[in-house]
């Protein structure tokens, strides 16, 4: 994956900028992986969206979405602002999300996480989601994909899950003993047509010429899980497939084992960066597929590249098949 020298010739020199005032490079967007975490209350002053709402949400750290370059600020003058979400009041929740009506065979699929973030993210703009009702319990890989794609969609930099994250024991917790400002309530078919909205010039039996994986950057866990779904495979060899994930990560997957069966599958890796910050795809590749809401959000526009998106079954699916492919059961109208 090959970038030209004056792309990247600055791109270092920001780095070794960055490691001689002691900052330590683990040059990934999801630190929380790897490092040291934050605890419940800390303040922190972190960038990237899709780190921002997981620090404050699944851990209960305290950040604002800082853009590039002002977090560095905070780490020169050791202090963030004293305003928005580092402050208790500014972090009670603000829209109820009733997931009651989400059926159990949706709630057991994991491509419901990131379709579920896009579909809040889209009406909820900047506001603080609180989630509750769903018949099933999230992982955090699950969370981190909720987040990342309500951070895409919207501008959510911190939602609540009752029972779930750390300030939501209850409603009254999450709301901070406030009444809802609105109520938000999907069904089967709302989550379809979001999962449909996340797809771009692409259909099912089109071709494919990428599957891309790893927007937060892939886990040890969801490396365990492709390792199991391409065992003993082989991509399409008109499909090539790219897992984007932090060098730390990498590490932990190849001493596990997993890059074994998914460098035997065809399976690339690129660390320490993505496709949608790094000018690395060539031009004959016009024809992606994610599980990642926040790849297919940002494609179209960013890439001007055409997407299509599924579950990481359907993604490997696809990419053996060499075209788009996927399992539409948990999807299908009904109750």
């Amino acid at each position: 994956w090959d970038v030209s020298e004056s792309w990247a010739a600055p791109a270092r020199r920001q780095m070794q900028a960055y490691e001689t005032m002691g900052c330590e490079p683990t040059w990934t967007c999801a630190p929380y992986q790897t490092q040291p975490r934050p605890g419940l209350g800390e303040q922190v002053a972190w960038g990237e969206s899709s780190a921002i709402v997981f620090a404050n949400s699944v851990l209960g750290a305290r950040t604002e979405r800082y853009p590039d370059l002002l977090d560095i600020c905070c780490a020169v003058t050791g202090r963030a602002p004293a305003a928005g979400l580092h402050l208790t009041g500014n972090r009670a929740g603000q829209v109820l999300v009733d997931l009651s009506r989400v059926p159990r065979r949706l709630a057991d699929e994991p491509a419901l996480y990131p379709v579920l973030g896009h579909w809040i993210g889209l009406r909820v703009a900047g506001r603080i989601p609180v989630l509750d009702g769903l018949r099933a319990r999230p992982g955090e890989d699950d969370l981190k994909a909720l987040g990342a794609a309500m951070a895409s969609s919207g501008a959510v930099g911190l939602f609540h899950w009752v029972g779930l994250t750390p300030e939501a024991p209850d409603l009254g917790a999450a709301f901070q003993g406030r009444e809802p400002a609105a109520r938000l309530g999907p069904g089967s078919a709302d989550l379809r047509a979001a999962r449909d909205e996340l797809g771009s010039g692409l259909s099912d039996a089109d071709g494919l010429d990428l599957v891309v994986l790893g927007s937060p950057h892939f886990s040890l866990s969801e490396f365990a899980a492709l390792a199991r779904l391409v065992n003993g495979r082989r991509r399409h060899p008109g499909v090539r497939l790219l897992i984007t994930t932090g060098r730390a990560v990498r590490a932990l997957a190849a001493k596990a084992g997993y890059l074994d069966a998914i460098e035997s599958f065809g399976g690339e890796l690129t660390v320490d960066t993505c496709i949608l910050t790094t000018p690395m795809l060539p031009e004959s590749i016009r024809r992606l597929m994610t599980n990642s809401a926040k790849y297919a959000w940002y494609t179209p526009g960013l890439l001007e590249r055409a997407v299509a998106f599924g579950s990481l079954s359907d993604c490997v699916e696809s990419a053996v098949a060499g075209r788009v492919t996927r399992d539409d059961g948990a999807w299908a109208a009904g109750p």
